[in-house]
This record gives structure tokens, C-alpha cells and sequence, in this order.
């Protein structure tokens, strides 16, 4: 029951915004009563511990997300016999996986694709850019630009954020480096508890690149976590303290040990934001020297190690953007005189070695520490490109082609040193095995334990599968 007058409680103004501010008793108190920061972090966290499957821990997934759209004919399913218009201007070269090529410029995955798997007839008709919703969510539908209810279609990453929840209470569940936010999936009807936490405030350190990946000689400020001048992490942690001094109040009020609850998960609420865990995940000067070295200092290197790390910690689903421009995506490669992003020579050339040693270096660290049969990791784009160069009046460049894209899966427990799927001889359709956004989501919701019968519902109250199509988990993996 809502009450107009004022009650014991009206001189702490719950409902006032003040951010993390935490100097005084009457904020610490707004903290664990009212939310922190207005995100209602406590509400997530006992949200999340209420839903997370107790049979299934310690899964996780770092999705490598190529922005813009990689070309599947000039990296994992090339032509080499076809005419040059189509085949493109690259070479091939052998792999471990025996009769199986790639592009001459991903040697070092070549030479470990027995580790791997590629799917070259992921099937991504309806999916677009900007935003970039309908392979991270799994639902042809969640596209804005036909669908005015796409935004609706919760990610993958926070259906696994409700029905798995984190590894660790004091680690987000969902979490992102994200250029843009139309890059990536949010929660929509699931609710803004089960959002992706934005890591692009919370690291230290990291080089601040161009639109076209120039370095700006600037570095990122951990700024979520900086406290006003006058507040020490020790003054908040005496702060801590106060709730408990309640206990006079909640008995009066509170005979169902409610109040206890959020007590607790406002601690866990403090903890994340202010606490050691978080932070030293997202602190790459605890990684031993010789690690930093084998990633590099390219900003998706440094990522990629930060995403390894938030997995240790207990990050469950972690989606690394990369892409330099905050538009469409630096992999958005229509030709070499349209700029920002380049063609198929100027433009994609110099991201596949890039990708070539992040994911091969970040596979390698996974797996020497014991963390690859548990954490999935996926590259893909949202679709593939033209199978003839020279779109928009180019010379090398390739248009979008939702029909058809390629992946790459390693890791998670899954039978890899295969190819699932083939295209037409000019890569422009599917031959054999299409695997649809619904199959994607089932395999990613195997991995995790969650029920392929998991439904979420709309807030007229009908429940949505989170699997559609028919999806099924893909049985050559499994």
C-alpha cells in the first residue's frame, strides 16, 4: 500500500539518486535499502542467486564479437578455384585438420585448428547491425529495423545472467567491453538487473584507440570505482558496520527476516562495486610480466587477458566488442574508397592477424590453465559478406550477406577438429547443415546447463521459449 504521508523512514529519501557516494551513514543506508547507485544491485544479486542452477558452476563463455560483419570467403571458408571477383585477393594454406584450408594471413590458427571448430553455414538471414541483436539473442525477430518489438529479445548473455547467474556472488554475471552500445545484446524483457556490466569505466590502464584503431597516446581511468577525495575504502568499510546496528528497527517492522536478506545482498552489492575482487580481476599489473608479453598491448590483447581473468574470477559470459568504430564495425569492410573501414585489402588484412593471435594466445592461456573444458569460446560476426567483390562501386569490397557466415568455436568440453557445414562453390548459400540463431542459443544453453525448455515472459504475462525455431544443441559438438 502506497502512503502520501510521511512514515519513520521518509528523512533517509530512498528514492534520491546520489550515485556511489557512500561518505555518510544516511548514503550507506540508501545503499542497501534503496539500491546502489540506482541500479538495484542487491535486487540483482538475490535475483540471481534465487535463479542460478545449483547443479551446474563454473561454465562460462567469452564471445569474440567481429563488429561489422567478417568475410567468411576471406578467412575460414575460402574459394581458391573460383575467379578472382569472388575468391577474393588472399591465398590459402593447410591446416591440422586434414583437407581443411583457411586464409594464408590466420597461420597461427591454422596451425592449431584441431582445437577448434568452424561452422561455415551458420545460417544468420534477418540479422543486421546497429544494433546488432538477432545471433546474440538467438531470434530472428530481435532485429529493430523490421521488428518494433525486437529491443524485447533478451541476449543470450542475460538469459545465462537469470538462469545460471555468476560463478562468483561478487562477479557480474554478464559483462562487456562495448564500443557502442548498439554493438551489443541487452536484456530487454528480462529486465535491466540482467543488462551486460560495462567494463569500459572499471579498467585501468588500457590504450584509448581511434575510429580507425590509432593509438590516442591516452589510457583509460578506472572511474567506477574512484570515491570522492575525502572517502577511503577503509571509511566504507567501517560503514559496512551500520546496518547491523538495526536490529532494533527490523524487529519492529520486520518479522519475516527480509530485511536480513537485504542486508546481505547489499553487502554483496558494496563488495562488487568497492570490493577487492572485481577490481583486481580488472587490474592486469597482478598478471606475471611474461603473460602481458604473450598477449600484447594492442587494446583487444589486453581484453581479451581481462576477460580471461574476470573468468577466473567468476564472470560467467563475457562479450568482447571489437570493433575501433563506434558505428556499424571496423569489420564492416564495403571497399577500399569507403571509408572508415576499408575493403577486403586495406581494410580486413590487417584485423586477421590481430584476431589470428588473440584467439589462438587467449585458447593456449585457457587451456595451460586449466580453464578450457569449462569456458566456450565463440567468433562470429552478425553475417557474412557478397560473394562478388566490388560493391557500392568499389574495387574490393563485399556488402553484407545475411544468408550465410562462418564461426569458430574452441573450448567448453565440446569435440572440436572439425568443420560442420559447407556452402555453394561461391559461397553465397548454404550446401549442407545450416545452423540457425535458435541452434546457437540451444548449444550455448547446453553448455551452461540451462534448460532447453526455459521460458521468460513478457510483461502481459506470455511466456517466450528462450530457444526458438526448434533449435537444437549441435549434436556434432555435444
Amino acid at each position: 500500500m502506497a502512503h502520501a504521508h510521511s512514515h519513520t523512514f521518509t528523512h533517509f529519501n530512498p528514492l534520491r539518486h546520489e550515485g556511489l557516494a557512500l561518505p555518510s551513514r544516511r548514503n550507506l543506508l540508501k545503499a542497501g535499502l534503496a539500491g546502489l547507485a540506482g541500479l538495484s544491485l542487491p535486487t540483482l544479486l538475490r535475483q540471481q542467486a534465487q535463479a542460478a542452477s545449483p547443479s551446474k558452476r563454473g561454465k562460462s563463455l567469452i564471445l569474440l564479437w567481429l563488429t561489422g560483419g567478417m568475410s567468411h570467403i576471406d578467412t575460414w571458408d575460402p574459394k581458391p578455384e573460383r575467379p578472382p571477383e569472388n575468391r577474393g585477393p588472399f591465398g590459402v594454406m593447410k591446416t591440422k585438420i586434414p583437407g581443411t584450408i583457411i586464409c594464408e594471413h590466420l597461420p597461427k590458427m591454422a596451425a592449431m585448428l584441431d582445437r577448434f571448430t568452424l561452422i561455415r553455414s551458420v545460417d544468420s538471414d534477418g540479422s543486421n547491425h546497429e544494433p546488432n541483436r538477432v545471433m546474440q539473442a538467438g531470434y530472428r525477430d530481435a532485429e529493430p529495423r523490421t521488428n518494433p518489438n525486437a529491443n524485447r529479445y533478451p541476449a543470450i548473455g542475460s538469459v545465462i545472467a537469470k538462469q545460471h547467474g555468476p560463478n562468483h556472488p561478487s562477479m557480474p554475471p554478464y559483462a562487456t567491453f562495448m564500443r557502442s552500445r548498439s554493438h551489443v545484446a541487452f536484456a530487454g524483457d528480462l529486465g535491466k538487473a540482467y543488462d551486460p556490466f560495462v567494463l569500459n569505466s572499471a579498467a585501468n590502464g588500457l590504450p584509448i584507440l581511434d575510429l580507425v584503431g590509432q593509438d590516442s597516446g591516452s589510457r583509460t581511468e578506472a572511474s567506477l570505482f574512484r570515491l570522492p577525495a575525502e572517502v577511503s575504502y577503509d571509511r566504507i568499510d567501517e560503514r559496512r558496520g551500520l546496518l547491523k546496528q538495526f536490529d532494533t528497527v527490523r524487529a519492529e517492522i520486520d518479522r519475516t527476516d527480509s530485511m536480513a536478506v537485504m542486508d546481505r545482498y547489499g553487502q554483496q552489492a558494496v563488495d562488487m562495486l568497492v570490493g577487492r575482487r572485481m577490481q583486481d580481476a580488472l587490474d592486469l599489473s597482478k598478471e606475471p610480466e611474461a603473460i602481458r608479453r604473450r598477449y600484447g598491448s594492442h587494446l583487444w590483447f589486453q581484453q581479451a587477458l581481462i576477460a580471461r581473468r574476470m573468468v577466473e574470477a567468476g564472470t560467467a559470459f563475457i562479450t568482447l566488442d571489437l570493433s575501433y568504430h563506434t558505428a556499424s564495425g571496423t569489420w564492416d569492410t564495403h571497399g577500399d574508397n569507403i571509408p572508415p573501414y576499408g575493403g577486403i585489402s586495406k581494410g580486413l588484412k590487417p584485423l586477421l592477424p590481430l584476431l589470428d593471435h588473440l584467439v589462438t594466445t587467449l585458447i593456449e592461456d585457457l587451456d595451460q590453465r586449466g580453464l578450457l573444458d569449462d569456458c566456450l569460446v565463440l567468433v562470429m560476426g552478425e553475417f557474412g559478406r557478397t560473394p562478388q567483390m566490388g560493391t557500392q562501386g568499389s574495387t574490393d569490397g563485399r556488402n553484407h550477406w545475411p544468408p550465410v557466415s562462418s564461426m569458430a568455436l574452441a573450448g567448453g568440453g565440446f569435440r572440436h577438429g572439425q568443420v560442420i557445414g559447407a556452402t555453394e562453390r561461391d559461397g553465397g548459400k548454404i550446401k549442407e547443415r545450416p545452423v540457425t540463431p535458435g541452434d546457437l542459443a540451444a548449444t550455448i544453453y547446453h553448455h551452461f546447463g540451462v534448460p532447453q525448455d526455459t521460458v521468460y515472459f513478457e510483461p502481459t504475462g506470455r511466456p517466450i521459449n528462450v530457444v526458438q525455431e526448434n533449435g537444437k544443441p549441435l549434436a556434432e559438438l555435444v
